[in-house]
């Protein structure tokens, strides 16, 4: 090669071009070519400047002209635009934008990073005032000028990609009401629609007016602000518009020199990024590169690849022939207090070309904790993979707040390097509590893909699910819940059939094996054991529905509660002398629900109970609540990854939900057990459900009888009379919840111990604190006389709060109850 390169294009690509060539070759003479004002800045970084989550400027510029001539002797010429490649000649035309003067510029070797630009479609009133792009430093200044001078209070985002929702962000954090406008039914298009789902929720619960499948007909200035005429007919007001809507390739020069193009204007270029020009090399979102995974040409116009290219263009200069083997599209966005993060390809794409889910490839999506669950903190995070037959990694997907760009690395690092399913098993990941689990949610993918292909587990989706239920007849499958009681007053499938997991084997007779049976719980662990249970005894077709409930209500966040969100979001914060407040975050279910109900019930009517919490289902299973309990739910907003809820015990008036208790004519709502087990792990099943039920607001009687009755015994011994049956019956019985053992794998005592550690290591609470909950919440602790009288149990053995009755007086709270359950 010659003694001279120049590069036209000073920012990510040709910046890292010069800065690598420099370091290969100390004589070469380079030369950089800018039309704009700086070189090497931070483009990514500008929303967070706008937002003022980046506090200086400067902070933007990564690299001077003058730093570059210091450091690396490379003569950058800022405000010089390349006007015109003369390949036969080997010169470049050059204005110099400052005094207009034109000059030619001889290079030995020519590097094209030219970047590219915002696209702005034909559409009327697109160049009016109020209409900015956001691509480099002078646009930067222009919107942040405007933010601080101009104080908008209404702007809208045209574009949903990841400038357009940094931006959305940014905007809410300068408390400026913003309407994000997206023509695709979908944010972030390299999200599958059910991921980028998960943002919309998010974006609303923000306070976001998200506007999907709707274009922009034309734009209007008025006096007061620029209309946006939709396609659809509806119309938005703004006083700053940020248009997003994508960018094209700054290729222009490369068409006049007759170098090769795509259709879409990409550069084409080699492995070792030379164009059709041999002296001429072009790198960055200019160039047509191929797709890591499907072996297809395309453009991804990210900065990682940009920069990797630079490096390789330069050695290549500097005489090596090394390649550029793809892009991933590995990428991440922040969008409020989620991160949405994705490498390769899509399940959107594989169904474009023709690809069969199923057949072609295969896709799971599983809902797991971001640390340990046990460790303060954990949130949840939902992670999809895209695989082939073999085990093949297409691609992955992860949205959470916090985590997923940690998953997604390495997944991509996986994905380079030619891993499979089966390698993702067996990936020893760093773990600590506060960083992840033991079985990191890599390695659970890995696990859950590698049933998938060995026929252990089928998934349904939310959509298919939903399809199916949408059929007239619905006589051809069963949607099993196996959550438990307190769960399903919560939320349930409709139509789906109650059995929980506890019960499931005893109860197999209650379902049709000829039918297709479609089990669901919480998040997929519980309803995944459900299914081995039922196809290790004889059902043929069972499927999980993927990511669980949690997962599933997301799906199902859809304009109405959008509307009720937003109207909810602008309801003033009641005073602080009528308010309340309690912290649930990182309680474990049914914790929530309880710490709300014992707060509710310490409060006078009228007053408000504020709650904060990590889960992001949280607020719609506290408007059920509400709704059962005759409650008002006031007003829910997001506060970083907590999301708060505000509570007004009693039917007041405002715009929350609501519905006033029981009435005489209403079904009976009360909930009774039968105890007949004294089993530890029954009896924490027992005082879960029942506190669940009380929670809600139901009247809840346990009648303990036989082996149950020791659950209430007093763990010391107390100075009674009895006879000699009935002291021996007593020493042989375990006396109350310290002495009680598990049902299966007690070994001798060791599993109970190892069980009341995981429970402590959980923040699970223990049987006695339940116990007292119970108590506390109205929970009627009954003890069969007949079975003490049998067993020898006086009544000064039992703990406090307990009544003694009879079977009729537990079959009079029976018919009033909706649910009787015996354990």
């Amino acid at each position: 090669m010659g003694n001279k390169t120049v590069i036209i294009g000073g920012v990510a690509g040709g910046a890292t071009a010069a800065a690598r060539l420099r370091r290969r070759d100390e004589d070469m003479e380079i030369l950089i070519l800018e039309r704009g004002e700086y070189i090497s800045y931070a483009n990514c970084g500008l929303p967070y400047y706008i937002g003022d989550a980046i506090k200086e400027r400067d902070a933007l510029l990564l690299q001077t002209p003058q730093a570059m001539k210091d450091k690396f002797n490379v003569d950058v010429r800022v405000l010089n635009e390349a006007v015109r490649i003369m390949p036969e000649k080997k010169t470049v035309k050059v204005r110099e934008l400052t005094s207009g003067r034109i000059y030619e510029e001889a290079y030995d070797t020519l590097v094209l990073a030219t970047g590219s630009s915002p696209i702005k479609p034909p559409i009327p009133g697109i160049d009016g005032a109020g209409i900015h792009t956001l691509w480099t430093v002078p646009d930067t200044d222009a919107i942040k000028s405007l933010i601080h001078e101009g104080n908008p209070k209404r702007a809208a985002v045209i574009g949903g990609g990841f400038i357009g929702l940094e931006m959305a962000e940014n905007l809410r954090a300068q408390n400026i009401q913003v309407s994000l406008i997206e023509m695709q039914d979908q944010v972030m298009a390299p999200l599958d629609p059910e991921m980028a789902q998960l943002l919309h929720e998010n974006m609303v619960m923000n306070q976001v007016d998200l506007i999907l499948g709707d274009g922009v007909r034309s734009f209007e200035e008025t006096q007061n602000g620029t209309i946006i005429h939709l396609s659809s007919g509806r119309s938005v007001t703004a006083d700053l518009i940020i248009l997003s809507i994508g960018v094209k390739p700054n290729s222009g020069l490369a068409k006049e020199a007759g170098l090769r193009l795509n259709e879409k204007g990409g550069i084409q270029v080699n492995s070792e990024l030379r164009t059709s020009d041999p002296d001429i090399y072009a790198v960055g979102d200019v160039i047509e590169v191929e797709n890591f995974t499907l072996k297809t040409k395309t453009m991804i116009p990210l900065a990682g690849p940009a920069n990797k290219q630079a490096r390789i263009c330069a050695d290549n200069i500097a005489g090596d022939h090394k390649a550029y083997d793809g892009t991933q599209g590995t990428s991440a966005a922040q969008v409020f207090d989620l991160t949405a993060a994705c490498t390769g390809v899509n399940e959107k794409t594989l169904r474009a070309m023709g690809k069969e889910k199923g057949q072609d490839y295969h896709s799971v999506i599983i809902n797991q904790k971001s640390h340990a669950g046990y460790y303060p903190g954990a949130t949840p995070l939902i992670l999809k993979l895209i695989f082939g037959n073999q085990g093949e990694l297409f691609g992955a997907q992860a949205v959470g707040q916090d985590g997923a760009d940690k998953r997604i690395d390495v997944l991509a690092a996986a994905m380079r390097l030619g891993a499979s399913v089966s390698d993702l098993e067996k990936l020893e990941l760093a773990y600590a509590p506060p960083y992840s689990s033991a079985k990191d949610p890599v390695n659970m993918l890995g696990f859950v893909a590698q049933n998938v292909l060995d026929g252990l587990v089928s998934f349904i989706g939310p959509a298919e699910l939903d399809a199916l239920l949408e059929k007239p007849q619905q006589d051809d499958f069963i949607v099993l819940d196996v959550t438990e009681d307190m769960e399903r007053l919560v939320f349930q499938i409709p139509g789906s059939y109650h059995i929980p997991l506890g019960q499931l084997r005893d109860r197999l007779d209650e379902l049709d094996k000829t039918k297709r049976i479609i089990v669901y719980c919480a998040v997929g662990v519980r309803s995944y054991n459900a299914a081995r249970i039922l196809m290790g005894n004889g059902f043929s077709d069972v499927q999980v529905l993927e990511g669980g409930t949690a997962f599933y209500k997301s799906m199902h966040y859809d304009q109405g509660e959008r509307k009720e969100q937003e109207e909810m979001s602008h309801q003033e914060e009641p005073k602080e002398q009528e308010l309340k407040i309690i912290d649930c975050c990182g309680l474990q279910c049914p914790g929530p629900i309880m710490k709300v109900n014992e707060a509710i019930r310490s409060m006078e009517e009228g007053q408000t109970l504020r709650v904060s919490a990590t889960d992001l289902g949280f607020a719609r299973d506290i408007d059920a609540w509400c709704g059962r309990t005759g409650n008002t739910l006031v007003k829910t907003e997001k506060q970083g990854k907590e999301n708060l809820v505000y509570i007004r015990k009693g039917a007041g008036e405002g715009t929350g939900q609501c519905c006033a208790q029981s009435s005489g004519g209403e079904l009976p709502q009360g909930k009774t057990m039968v105890v007949f087990s004294g089993d530890l792990d029954k009896a924490l099943a027992s005082f879960i459900i029942a506190n669940g039920a009380a929670a809600m607001g139901r009247p809840v009687t346990m009648f303990f009888t036989f082996w149950g009755l020791n659950i209430l015994r007093r763990r010391e011994k107390q100075p009674v009379k009895k006879s000699f049956i009935e002291k021996m019956f007593g020493a042989m019985m375990p006396r109350g919840t310290g002495k009680l053992k598990l049902s299966k794998m007690n070994m001798g005592g060791m599993g109970t111990k190892m069980m009341k550690s995981v429970m402590r290591d959980k923040n699970v609470d223990s049987l006695e604190t339940l116990m007292k909950q119970a108590l506390d919440n109205g929970v009627k602790l009954v003890a069969c006389t007949m079975s003490m009288d049998v067993m020898g149990i006086k009544e000064e053995e039992l703990i406090d709060g307990v009544e003694l009755a009879g079977v009729a007086s537990y079959l009079g709270d029976a018919e009033n109850s909706n649910v009787n359950l015996f354990i």
